[in-house]
């Protein structure tokens, strides 16, 4: 919203010494996001005068037309003199009164006059037009052409208020009242401790049966429809340079003089208006959603089909607008011909939904959708419409009609109830009562009783709906910058709770062993789960789907943390960073089947416990997911070495990492799992409440999914549940012990059918080596059908033994590792290697 300071000084009386800069900054104080001042004029110089066009000669043999022009400038010269000027506009004729800046002035960006020649002539200065004043576009794409009446001669750089200042207020979709001048100026009254001169306080007639008819079909679509008609208008008038200039600094092109009028009231008032050609329209103005299969052609030429959701503005023909976004063509005001002599001005008040949907649904934003999606003050209709038939009358010639229609839907005034100290308890600070209802008078507010108050809300603050909304108010109005900055008192006892704390250990440790941190958006589509190559029936192709997505092509919500932090690695791969090993935890979504649409929870009292226990039985199972991605080097060449890629054991270790910041030792499995390789693809079990339970998989991606998802070769990953880790490990992590005894180490190699899984051996081992057994560790994998036989494989494992109270003779060592070897043989047919 651009708010010209000469415009608002109409409405607030505003300390003569304030610059622009200065009522920034208390609207910003106020909590208004004021992004720039504009300094209109700033550079300029004269003299810029209007002057008179006396003859025209029309110079030949250049490339352009140029005219040699002589004006009478009065004695802005010096000399009384008519001034030569040459010029290439032919938009202006003899007589025409122009302005004129004169040899010795600076024109905005800089620009010094002075006179030189060209084209033959000398020409003493210019005739100017609005981009080189930097007036903005007037539409006419010439020189400007003053109206008759402006005397020569007189200081032009005043009668087309060139100077200004324009502050540029970025208004947020809350503070809808301040899409118009009356708004900011309420917020510079209060700043200021001024009175407000509110443009909307004028005397209305009451409704009466002579007005144009109006049938609203739709009352919750348009709950107030005002209609006012002005005859005998002058086609030939146009806009006076005050209400032109106006329009220009807040952004407008002036377009004919209704148009402007209904324009210039949207700005002043912030109630969007139309204006309706009333020859053009055939009987009743109607007000109705739109039926299937109809179209209208709307002002910018555009045939749109209508939607059944969109609301309409009918005449007996059918839709000749749609509501609060953007008239039709059929009855617009003729600016062309200049035949319009009868207007019917519409005041109405629409949803803000309906009418946010509606330009959303045609991609048809407006200066009109922009402020009712907002919110419009609906009190202001009337107001608005009386304000566009004075201007009328005033500047058109018209007359005003008696009749006054006004269709409104009964409503009742808003109230809200609020303890009196409840701005206090918010914002830490002791504001007391009367300060209270003090700033909610100050904002439009009736306010009644002591300790709890009865706060009327008005009209033009749709965003008032609850204590917390009135206790913001207090508090800009008091000064944010006064708030004490404190930090909160947590209550004794309270810490990180056990989840927590796992959460930041598996992080600390995964970045520790080299892993990047990459946090990812929770959604996904279908897509994904093609690339990962799920199977039709896979359980992690059931999801939630989001109703409001941010993407319809990412609907859903994650039930892998996979496809993002896949994305995130082919994003790094793409722009150079090969070398990667990135790591992601945070929640999945597994629907339960049970889910049941929430209730919405009050903001003004807490939940009760049936409340609550009805939004956690309708929220989803949300387990807690680590995943790791690898691909390039994991150990860097250098002079230190060759270094090598990472494989599928590396995702691996990042999972036995993970399990063991757990307090866990996970066992370890083949498997076949998309999206994993099938013969690189390991399975991690733990045992969670007495039963190995499968907890993640890691290895090497499926080579498809490779190709499918772009990324580099051998790409390798890994994802576990968090939440069955840490009930694996009951939360505990032992620390490890030191003896003082020295250990025993005794090593075996075994032999095994290929098929039989290391884990079994590994497992059947340390069983069978008891309780002196301190570490087990396998270190070799050896396969050689001519030593070992066909389909044998030979696995060495270090055992280390050792004794909390005493040094272990060699016998006991040999023994507990014969035990070791005996079970390992019995359970997997595991032979000692000779």
């Amino acid at each position: 919203m651009r708010v010209p300071l000469s415009w608002l000084r109409e409405y607030v009386d505003l300390p003569a010494t304030e610059t622009g800069r200065d009522v920034q900054a208390k609207l910003i104080s106020a909590g208004l996001e004021v992004e720039t001042v504009e300094q209109l004029g700033a550079d300029l110089k004269g003299p810029l005068v209007v002057g008179q066009v006396l003859t025209i000669e029309e110079l030949e043999g250049f490339k352009k037309p140029i005219r040699f022009c002589t004006v009478d400038v009065g004695q802005a010269n010096g000399t009384g003199e008519p001034q030569e000027i040459v010029c290439g506009a032919r938009n202006f004729s003899v007589g025409d009164k122009v302005v004129v800046v004169l040899p010795g002035a600076v024109l905005p960006g800089g620009f010094e006059i002075s006179a030189r020649k060209t084209y033959g002539k000398v020409s003493h200065g210019m005739i100017c037009s609005s981009d080189e004043l930097g007036m903005g576009d007037d539409g006419s794409g010439g020189i400007i052409v003053l109206p008759p009446e402006h005397e020569v001669g007189t200081d032009a750089i005043e009668l087309l208020q060139l100077v200004d200042e324009v502050l540029d207020i970025a208004v947020t979709p809350d503070r809808g009242y301040c899409l118009s001048l009356r708004g900011v100026a309420r917020e510079a009254a209060i700043a200021y401790g001024r009175p407000l001169l509110d443009p909307a306080l004028l005397d209305v007639p009451a409704p009466n049966a002579f007005g144009h008819p109006v049938q609203i079909s739709d009352p919750f679509g348009c709950d107030r429809f005002t209609a006012r008609t002005v005859t005998g208008i002058d086609p030939e008038a146009r806009s006076p340079i005050w209400l032109q200039r106006r329009l220009q600094k807040a952004g407008m092109r002036p377009i004919s003089l209704p148009v402007d009028i209904t324009n210039y009231v949207m700005l002043e008032l912030g109630q969007p208006l139309h204006a309706y050609d009333r020859t053009r329209i055939q009987g009743a103005i109607g007000v109705r959603r739109a039926e299937r299969g109809e179209k209208l052609t709307t002002l910018d030429g555009v045939t749109r089909e209508l939607s059944t959701e969109d609301l309409v503005i009918t005449d007996e023909r059918g839709p000749i607008g749609l509501a609060g976004v953007m008239g039709g063509a059929h009855t617009e005001i003729d600016d062309t011909e200049g035949t319009t002599t009868e207007v019917v001005i519409e005041a109405a008040h629409f949803d803000p939904v309906t009418i946010a949907r509606t330009a959303r649904r045609h991609k048809l934003a407006s200066e009109a959708s922009r402020r009712f999606e907002r919110g419009v003050d609906p009190q202001a209709a009337s107001a608005a419409a009386q304000r566009c038939v004075d201007l009328l009358v005033l500047l058109a010639g018209g007359t005003a009609e008696a009749g006054v229609t006004e269709v409104v839907a009964p409503s009742a005034p808003r109230t809200i109830t609020i303890p009196a100290d409840h701005p206090d308890k918010v914002a830490g600070v002791t504001y007391g009562r009367e300060t209270v209802v003090r700033r909610l008078q100050q904002i439009g507010c009736d306010v009644y009783g002591q300790d709890e108050l009865i706060v009327t809300v008005p009209s033009w603050r749709p965003d008032l709906t609850d204590p917390n909304d009135l206790a913001e108010e207090v508090i800009r109005l008091e000064g944010y910058e006064n708030l004490p900055s404190t930090l909160p008192r947590p209550l004794p006892g309270r810490g990180l709770t056990e989840r927590q704390r796992l959460h930041r250990r598996v992080g600390r440790a995964l970045a520790g062993a080299g892993y990047v941190e990459a946090l990812n958006y929770p959604f996904l589509g279908e897509a994904a789960f093609d690339q990962l190559g799920l199977d039709a029936d896979d359980p992690r192709r059931t999801v939630v789907t989001l109703v409001n997505p941010l993407s319809d092509e990412e609907p859903a919500l994650r039930t892998t943390l996979l496809p993002g932090l896949l994305g995130a690695l082919r994003r790094n791969d793409g722009r150079g960073s090969h070398d990667l090993a990135l790591f992601e935890t945070g929640a999945v979504f597994r629907p339960t089947g049970t889910e049941q649409v929430a209730e919405l929870l009050p903001a003004d009292r807490r939940p009760t416990d049936e409340q609550l226990a009805a939004l956690d039985a309708a929220l989803p199972h949300q387990p807690r997911r680590v995943a790791v991605v690898l691909a390039g080097a994991r150990e860097q060449a250098g002079w230190w070495g060759k270094g090598r890629p990472s494989d599928w054991a590396d995702a691996i270790e990042a999972a036995r990492l993970v399990a063991r910041e757990a307090g866990v030792e996970p066992t370890v499995r083949a498997d076949q799992h998309a999206p994993w390789h099938p013969g690189r693809c390991a399975a991690l079990y733990a045992e969670v409440d007495g039963a190995q339970t499968l907890v993640g998989h890691a290895g090497e991606l499926h080579p498809r999914v490779v190709k499918a998802m772009h990324l580099p070769e051998r790409t390798c990953a890994m994802e576990v549940d968090l939440d069955l880790l840490e009930q694996a490990g009951q939360g505990l992590v032992r620390a490890p012990r030191i003896s003082t005894f020295p250990v025993a180490t005794q090593d075996v190699a075994l032999v095994v059918d290929k098929p039989v899984p290391a884990a079994e051996v590994e497992a059947a081992l340390r069983e069978g080596a008891g309780e002196l057994l301190e570490s087990l560790r396998l270190f070799d994998v050896y396969e050689n059908a001519e030593q070992l036989g066909e389909g044998r494989k030979s696995l060495a494992y270090a055992l280390r033994f050792r004794a909390a109270d005493r040094t272990l003779t060699v016998d006991e060592a040999s023994a507990a590792r014969d035990a070791a070897v005996a079970l390992a043989a019995e359970r997997t047919g595991a032979v000692l290697r000779g």
